[in-house]
């Protein structure tokens, strides 16, 4: 079995080298030992540090504009909140690229962004005489922390919320919602610095004495894997749950950040993300990729992956109403955008986890 490996082996190899005409490539051993390594470094110093320290910042911003909304509540500093919640929403979205590391390990995703907020335990929060506190939001039920109940109080349903409407109970927990949002936001960005946690030495030395990843080819799966879950999350999770199987059976609960209208913000956002992690690119920053890996070996496949991830975030354009809308009249534009994304995902899990296993072997 093993001499059989090792012929398929050399033989594709040989198919490589013999299509260079056709765009692709064989890197000599050591370049791409050394591209490998490069991209993994440019991966945590380009993008994911990056991300968390600027959603923290996000975080800080949004606490701040809620802590001015409580003080003085005038509509004005309500449109400010909505729009602190939004710039930190976008950030967060992309940051969704990839969901390895401490965001999954020790439940940052779930404390921030569960998903339906279970109104009648927020009812009864609200109607309770409790203190509301750091100590006690950290305790309750995630589906009544994060994102999505503050959103609820900042926008109200369909968004019609005035400063006006909110009550002294809502002033209380919306205080304590965002300040844990800061929190999180905060520890999740030490946990990967090096002057904290050091989850970006981990990932870095991967391979070469990395206390989680024993290989770089384990790492490179952990992100591969990353986008995979994200394309099947956006896709199969977040647009289908709410679209149901037909117009009869969408459901406009089940859409994720439905009173702020941003849901299809948030979708677009996630694969943005995954192409920050594939192109290693965020804001001005750019370095060495994934996508440097891949067309070391087999441009053509990097082509296609580089490719179907513009389809996949172009096609979210067709979408032109607030998802809860969309559901029932842009049926169709929404299914051409859920073709894109599993397009995209059988690609990266069936090609580029081959390529990766293939390729990768330290």
């Amino acid at each position: 079995m093993k001499k059989t490996l090792l012929i398929a082996g050399l033989a594709t190899v040989t198919l490589f080298a013999c299509k260079k005409d056709d765009g692709d490539n064989n890197a000599s051993a050591e370049d791409f030992k050394t591209t490998e390594q490069k991209a993994l470094i440019d991966f945590v110093d380009v993008v994911a540090v990056p991300q968390y320290t600027d959603l923290s910042a996000k975080a800080d911003a949004l606490n701040a504009a809620v802590v001015a909304l409580n003080t003085t509540p005038t509509d004005n500093n309500l449109a400010n909140a909505r729009t602190a919640w939004i710039d930190m929403r976008s950030v967060w979205e992309q940051c969704e690229g990839f969901l390895f590391g401490p965001v999954e390990d020790d439940y940052y995703d779930p404390s921030m962004d569960t998903w339906p907020t279970d109104y009648r335990q927020m009812d009864s929060l609200m109607s309770s005489t409790s203190t509301l506190s750091q100590s006690i939001i950290q305790t309750i039920t995630y589906s009544l922390r994060g994102f999505h109940p503050l959103e609820y109080i900042l926008f109200g349903a369909n968004g019609s919320r005035k400063a006006v409407d909110i009550t002294p109970r809502q002033k209380e927990y919306m205080l304590v919602l965002a300040q844990d949002l800061k929190d999180n936001c905060q520890q999740l960005a030490t946990s990967w610095s090096p002057m904290g946690g050091n989850y970006a030495g981990t990932v870095k030395t991967a391979g070469y004495g990395s206390t989680k990843y024993t290989t770089r080819h384990e790492v490179y799966k952990a992100i591969a894997d990353g986008l995979v879950t994200i394309c099947g999350e956006v896709g199969e999770g977040k647009m289908q749950d709410p679209l149901g199987a037909n117009a009869g059976a969408a459901d406009s609960q089940l859409v994720e950040s439905p009173y702020s209208g941003n849901s299809v913000s948030d979708f677009k956002n996630n694969i943005v993300g995954l192409e920050n992690v594939y192109l290693s690119r965020y804001g001005s920053r750019n370095g060495k990729s994934l996508s440097d890996v891949v067309k070391a070996n087999n441009q053509s496949l990097d082509n296609t992956i580089r490719t179907q991830i513009t389809a996949a975030i172009n096609s979210f354009n067709l979408i032109t109403l607030p998802y809860e809308q969309a559901i029932y009249s842009q049926r169709t534009q929404i299914q051409q955008t859920q073709t894109a994304l599993a397009t995209l995902q059988a690609t990266l899990d069936v090609d580029l986890h081959k390529y990766i296993d293939q390729y990768i072997k330290d």
